[in-house]
């Protein structure tokens, strides 16, 4: 049985998958409809690849922010928890190191 944070971080993560895929969808649709103009109101000149190039940065932003990187994991969320587990372990292992010396200083009266 899963928990109540991983099942609402799986939530999230289908949520923000489909919120990409409607964003997909709008872009296509709508350049599409846009580049239909461009030929029928003027064909000579090609202004419908600036929204193309402009829409199309923000939605790559959007999969990096979903998918993260192909090929590279530092930007995923996974990424993210994993070094916060690293962290996490260290600090508990330092405190660990530290709790024994210290009970030894005490433990020595000729220091």
């Amino acid at each position: 049985m899963h928990t109540k944070d991983e099942l609402s971080k799986a939530k999230k993560k289908v949520k923000d998958k489909k919120d990409f895929y409607q964003h997909l969808m709008s872009y296509a649709i709508v350049n599409t409809f846009l580049f239909a103009l461009n030929i029928i109101t003027s064909p000579g000149y090609l202004w419908f690849v600036f929204p193309l190039m402009g829409w199309g940065v923000g939605l790559a932003f959007h999969y990096v922010g979903v998918f993260g990187i192909p090929g590279f994991d530092i930007l995923s969320k996974e990424w993210e928890e994993r070094e916060l587990e690293k962290e996490l372990r260290k600090d508990s292992q330092a405190q660990s190191i530290e709790k024994p010396k210290a009970s030894v200083e005490k433990e020595n009266p000729l220091n």
